[in-house]
């Protein structure tokens, strides 16, 4: 689920993707998916896309907010949580600040800039890229 919604957010221009493990201190989700976008038009795009390809993927959304103000949408499937994020809001929210202590999940992406893993820093896989 984590990786159909990764692709679909990547799909779109989705930015700095991160997925954190918030099992531990929310026993009814699982995973945290935080994507950036540099414009509401964008927040939009990126948070439809996830939608339609998890539902196409046979999962469940349960709930979705601020779809209309497109500056923070949040997608509930249960065992994931997707927040799509503008830049301004992500910054403002601190959702990664709040949940520090959660690890991190690795996101296998199929284009690497972007995205952003445990492993390498997004800057690491801009350089990869270019070779």
């Amino acid at each position: 689920m984590l990786q159909v919604a990764a692709r679909a957010a990547g799909s779109k221009g989705g930015d700095d993707l991160v997925a954190l493990d918030v099992s531990e201190p929310l026993p009814l989700v699982d995973i945290f998916l935080l994507v950036s976008a540099r414009s509401e038009r964008n927040v939009a795009a990126i948070a439809d896309e996830i939608e339609e390809q998890l539902l196409a993927a046979g999962h469940k959304r349960l709930r979705r907010e601020g779809r209309q103000q497109a500056r923070w949408v949040l997608l509930d499937f249960g065992d994931l949580v997707v927040h799509v994020f503008h830049d301004e809001e992500r910054t403002y929210y601190g959702l990664e600040r709040l949940w520090k202590d959660c690890p991190a999940v690795p996101i296998e992406a199929a284009e690497p800039v972007g995205w952003r893993s445990t492993d390498l820093s997004r800057a690491d896989f801009k350089i990869a890229a270019r070779m």
